[in-house]
């Protein structure tokens, strides 16, 4: 039986909700399947998955094909990485403590993109917090003006026209 790893699809409409599960490659996508190894939720930044590690790594090392999506989730998380690993173990070129190093040094590597992106992502809500006040504040004044000058008297509307109107005719003369 020829089995693969994918995403079966939950959730309501515009808002997706996958399962990552082992299913039979003739099985449609949401039907039956033989066995759950987490979820993937794209709704979130960055993406929430929650995946059971060791589970997928035997599934992998057995021969169950991911579909592309979810080969990229399962790099993501170290799962062809950590195959990769135990197949040099297999062959005698690792030993498992070697293995075990370099699959460590990769997740804090990992680890440290993720809370880079996180930081990120929080310093530039921060930022757009911070201009929307800004833009809001200007807004405000702007609007504080224009109704502090609808609400002054006539008189000097009147006088700064009389003024135009002396400055215009002056000009014409001038150019005559």
């Amino acid at each position: 039986m020829a089995t693969k790893i994918r995403l079966q699809r939950h959730g309501k409409k515009g808002k997706p909700f996958y399962y990552i599960v082992v299913a039979d490659s003739r099985a449609p996508r949401d039907g039956k399947f033989i066995e759950r190894l987490g979820s993937y939720n794209p709704n979130t930044n960055p993406a929430t998955i929650d995946i059971n590690f060791e589970q997928a790594v035997k599934w992998v090392g057995n021969g169950a094909q991911p579909t592309d999506t979810a080969r990229a989730i399962l790099s993501y998380k170290g799962v062809l990485y950590k195959n990769h690993l135990n197949g040099g173990i297999r062959k005698g070129a690792l030993t498992e403590e070697q293995a075990n190093e370099k699959f460590n040094a990769w997740l804090e590597g990992k680890d440290a993109q993720i809370n880079a992106k996180k930081a990120g992502l929080a310093s530039k809500k921060e930022e757009s917090k911070k201009a929307n006040l800004v833009e809001e504040t200007k807004k405000r004044e702007a609007k504080a003006a224009a109704i502090a000058a609808k609400n002054t008297p006539v008189a000097e509307e009147a006088t700064e026209e009389v003024q135009a109107e002396a400055d215009s005719q002056e000009e014409a003369t001038s150019a005559e």
